[in-house]
């Protein structure tokens, strides 16, 4: 079969190039790049086409990047194979990339593709014992806008893992939060909806941000708090600044969203004449209901006072699921003792004794109490003076005295009650 020729890309080349593409992905082979690039590289980097008279029969693209040049894509028409058609536009792209310096050219395929005779045949050469590592990047160009106007981040990957102990509340919000989130085709399959919204409630300094930071951290989500009091200063008002803010919250493909305190805005209505806050109450209902229609994101609201939550706020078909986060459990305290403890005394603290004298801390408080003994033996040494035989830094005894001055947080009766609204009100 003859009567084919080499010629660059044209824009309305696409239809035979998204042909050439189907053909492919037909035969059970999934290219390296995704169509969205490919066609994207079409346009703004280079390409040439294989024609048949007015049909295109083959494509080859490629990219480069400073010396490194990359096939994005390399197709001929199935009735067109073994013609050399393949080898003609790899020859022709290189010569069009070549004012770019290039020092060498590169293919990625996968591993299923068994027609390479092309790239043979042009001199590339097939290396052994090279690994394919891929990361798709959470935040597109386009929503960066989006996401720095609204204060939000991406954090670190290791968040999750950051949190000590704590399991039964990490392993619950793994399967009930993170699981159909990330695979959302799978949870599909077995008829799950993946949640829109959760609250989490539980005595204060237990840890509520740093699970709503360490979901966004788990499933690579932005992570943008929406904070009330700031959004009380907006000309617009609280309910105006907050349906502006959740309507700039769409524009992104995924997020995670934490209202922190929502027991500001959602309280429990009463009183005559109605409180100014039951407008940005209802405000906050009529917005869940249209978060909840998007995919991609969740709503986490954090209380201390689950009690004061208006209750039309955590019905049914507003909120998946209602979460306590308790005080830690002796895992969580030996964690958290372990990440305040300077490396000079690893070793030589009895951390088993503070993790059983610290028993009803919250994290603040751990927190608190290991930066007091930090200060007080730093004085002691500034003005006392230190063993030069001892190694430099605070002692068991400087912990224990600091747990022992230290008020903590959460008392016996918020801790009761806490316990009678994990029985009340939680829903898992």
């Amino acid at each position: 079969m003859t009567g084919w020729r080499i010629r660059d890309f044209h824009s309305d080349d696409l239809d035979g190039i998204l042909h050439l593409w189907e053909e492919i992905t037909a035969a059970k082979v999934e290219p390296v790049y995704g169509l969205s690039e490919v066609l994207a590289s079409c346009q703004k980097d280079q390409a040439v086409v294989a024609m048949h008279g007015d049909e295109v029969v083959g494509a080859a693209v490629g990219r480069a990047a400073h010396a490194q040049g990359w096939i994005v894509f390399l197709a001929t028409a199935e009735r067109w194979q073994n013609q050399g058609i393949g080898a003609a536009m790899l020859g022709a792209l290189e010569k069009r990339m070549g004012p770019y310096g290039l020092a060498k050219l590169s293919a990625l395929l996968p591993e299923s593709a068994s027609r390479v005779d092309a790239f043979l045949n042009r001199g590339f050469e097939l290396k052994q014992n090279l690994r394919y590592f891929e990361r798709h990047i959470p935040v597109q160009r386009e929503e960066l806008r989006s996401l720095a106007e609204l204060g939000g981040r991406m954090l670190p990957r290791d968040l999750w893992a950051s949190v000590g102990g704590m399991q039964h509340e990490k392993e619950l919000l793994e399967r009930r939060l993170v699981m159909p989130l990330a695979q959302p085709d799978m949870a599909e399959q077995y008829g799950v909806v993946p949640p829109k919204a959760v609250v989490l409630f539980g005595p204060p300094g237990t840890g509520k941000t740093t699970f709503a930071k360490a979901i966004a951290s788990r499933l690579d989500w932005p992570f943008v708090e929406v904070f009330p009091s700031r959004l009380a200063a907006d000309p617009k008002g609280l309910a105006g600044a907050l349906r502006e803010t959740f309507l700039k919250i769409s524009e992104l493909e995924h997020v995670v969203v934490f209202i922190d305190e929502v027991e500001e805005i959602a309280a429990q209505r009463g009183g005559e004449p109605p409180s100014a806050l039951q407008g940005v109450t209802n405000e906050l209902l009529k917005i869940i209901p249209a978060f909840r229609e998007q995919p991609g994101r969740l709503l986490v609201c954090a209380t201390n006072f689950i009690r004061a939550l208006n209750s039309a706020f955590l019905r049914h078909g507003r909120f998946d699921y209602v979460v306590p986060i308790g005080l830690p459990d002796v895992a969580a305290r030996l964690a958290i003792w372990e990440r305040y403890i300077p490396s000079a005394v690893t070793g030589l603290v009895d951390l088993d004794e503070l993790v059983t004298e610290s028993d009803g801390f919250s994290p603040a408080d751990v927190e608190y109490a290991a930066r007091r003994a930090s200060q007080d033996a730093l004085e002691r040494a500034l003005f006392d003076g230190v063993d030069p035989t001892t190694p430099a830094g605070p002692t068991t005894q400087d912990y224990l005295s600091a747990i022992r001055s230290t008020r903590t947080t959460v008392s016996a009766q918020v801790a009761t009650e806490f316990l009678e609204d994990i029985e009340r009100l939680a829903r898992l």
